[in-house]
């Protein structure tokens, strides 16, 4: 049923499934001189596209008609076990690993993926025989989730299909951030509203999730919200700035703000302020993360200062001081929020 369902309207049903994969698992799939990426483009008519970049971890995406998609996956899933197969004969293991892969999908459809108390998961996991985890965790910047299937290839083709299913019937709500794997580390800036990677003495515009969050973070945080009276750029008040369009804005080399602060000679930013909040106690755990990764993620994407005070006796609330430049404070608090209203559904910005 779940392949009538499919292929449905034949071969007209295109599309787009994404995979995360190490760099090892790249180059297998490339092979030697680009042969095996050749042979599984022309044998399953998909067109699989991997990223470019040095970085530990590549996207590969392929796309194409349903039946081609299968097709490749099946490939795919194949090769990744003749090279476990390969990898075994010179090791001492007995038991086989099975095959995993990891696929990038928009968190809106993850809902329907898990299912009604995860009765959908549980569903696939049990037709196919293999192993589905969609992670809890969105992908660094992005607003996508690893989803890990493992298993024997002909389980994990199977649970690949019912997984095309299910997003063909849900499609993406909202505007989807695709995950981008970051290479080894590129400085980065930021200036009138545009990210800038640094290469050699050049500043290159970068086009970029760190953009589009630096400009929400300015448009959704009032951007005098600090107490400060100072313009932080000479002769124009933040206020004026925030109310014109940001693409028209240039500004001035002293408005660099560093992201992170690894450019030496560059670091006339505008004065450091302090801003404080207060967060109640049940739900400072959602932005500490497990071991202080969250407030981690949320200093280094910010560049600002986050200090957490300790839980005072008898209060329900406990006190968050963030410094640092205004908008290094506006994207520290904006990422809070974004925390914050991701646990309690419905909460406004605070």
């Amino acid at each position: 049923e779940m392949d009538s369902k499919v292929s449905e309207g034949g071969l007209n049903v295109t599309l787009t499934i994404r995979l995360l994969m190490h760099g090892k698992e790249v180059g297998s799939i490339i092979g030697k001189k680009g042969e095996t990426v050749k042979k599984m483009r022309e044998e399953s008519g998909a067109r699989i596209n991997i990223s470019e970049g040095n970085c530990p971890e590549r996207i590969v995406t392929i796309t194409g008609p349903t039946d081609a998609i299968f097709k490749a996956f099946a490939m795919i899933a194949y090769k990744f076990e003749e090279d476990i197969t390969n990898s075994m004969s010179n090791s001492t293991a007995t038991s086989k690993p099975p095959v995993t892969l990891r696929l990038v999908v928009p968190a809106s459809q993850c809902g329907s993926l898990i299912g009604k108390g995860g009765s959908k998961i549980k569903e696939i996991r049990e037709s196919t025989g293999a192993q589905v985890q969609v992670a809890g965790d969105m992908l660094p910047n992005s607003t996508e989730r690893a989803v890990t299937i493992s298993g024997t290839p002909d389980a994990i083709i199977q649970c690949v299909k019912q997984i095309c299913v299910v997003m063909l019937e849900s499609p993406p709500k909202g505007a989807t951030i695709p995950y981008r794997p970051k290479p080894a580390s590129t400085p980065v800036i930021f200036a009138g509203g545009q990210a800038y990677a640094i290469q050699g003495q050049y500043a290159i515009p970068h086009p970029d999730q760190l953009t589009k969050l630096h400009q929400l973070a300015m448009q959704q945080t009032p951007f005098t919200p600090l107490g400060q009276t100072t313009p932080a750029f000479p002769g124009r008040s933040l206020g004026s700035v925030a109310g014109k369009q940001r693409s028209s804005i240039v500004l001035p080399l002293p408005a660099l703000i560093m992201f992170p602060c690894i450019c030496p000679g560059l670091d006339a930013s505008p004065p450091a302020s302090t801003h404080e909040l207060t967060i109640p106690n049940d739900l400072i755990g959602c932005i500490i993360g497990r071991q202080g990764t969250k407030i981690n993620e949320i200093r280094q994407m910010s560049g600002a200062q986050i200090k957490i005070a300790n839980a005072t006796e008898g209060s329900s609330e406990r006190q968050i001081t963030i410094t640092g430049t205004p908008a290094n404070i506006s994207l520290a608090q904006y990422l809070i929020n974004a925390r914050l209203t991701s646990e309690v559904t419905g909460m406004g910005a605070l």
